[in-house]
């Protein structure tokens, strides 16, 4: 228990008779309990943040053998995640269009995509781009996260994680994006 005193100190000889002070005694219990309480009720009354995460369809590996419909080349974005938080983008098919390197910002990356949409929607009589995103080893979690962000921003729904080809890391080799 907790306990304040304020008593008048020392006693001084001489002088005038004063009055004794009592001492005075307040009781810090019940500030205690209430600062408990508060603070219980303030966690349990509380919402931890909940994690942002996003939601991706795989298909089932038995999925793979039905048949599936063919997509145009000239609709198709393919992204080579490399290193040093940079990427290399081409439309169509590899080797048969020039990749061009570039980051992950908005100015970058959110910038082609939706340049490249437009375009392909011009010429595809009003159908989306489809991106295939292919990680390399050389490429960090956080790229592909960065990634999909621009895909949501952009508001491109046709994408598809795949495994890089030997073709595709000869072109990241190629430009310094895979050591």
């Amino acid at each position: 228990m907790a306990e304040l005193d304020t008593s008048g100190g020392g006693k001084h000889k001489g002088g005038k008779v004063r009055t004794k002070k009592k001492a005075t005694r307040v009781d810090l219990t019940a500030m205690v309990d209430l600062a408990f309480l508060l603070i219980t009720f303030f966690i349990l009354t509380t919402t931890l943040s909940k994690p942002k995460a996003m939601e991706l369809i795989m298909p089932d590996k038995d999925d793979l053998t039905k048949q599936q419909l063919p997509v145009p080349a000239t609709r198709t974005m393919t992204l080579l995640l490399g290193n040093n938080n940079k990427l290399e983008w081409f439309v169509g098919e590899p080797g048969k269009s020039q990749p061009t390197v570039i980051g992950y910002g908005k100015e970058d990356l959110r910038k082609v995509l939706i340049d490249q949409d437009k375009a392909i929607k011009l010429t595809h009589n009003g159908q989306g781009m489809i991106v295939v995103v292919k990680p390399s080893a050389q490429s960090t979690y956080e790229n592909v996260v960065a990634v999909m962000d621009e895909l949501n921003i952009t508001g491109i729904d046709s994408r598809a994680i795949v495994d890089i080809t030997p073709v595709e890391i000869g072109l990241l080799k190629r430009d310094g994006l895979y050591k």
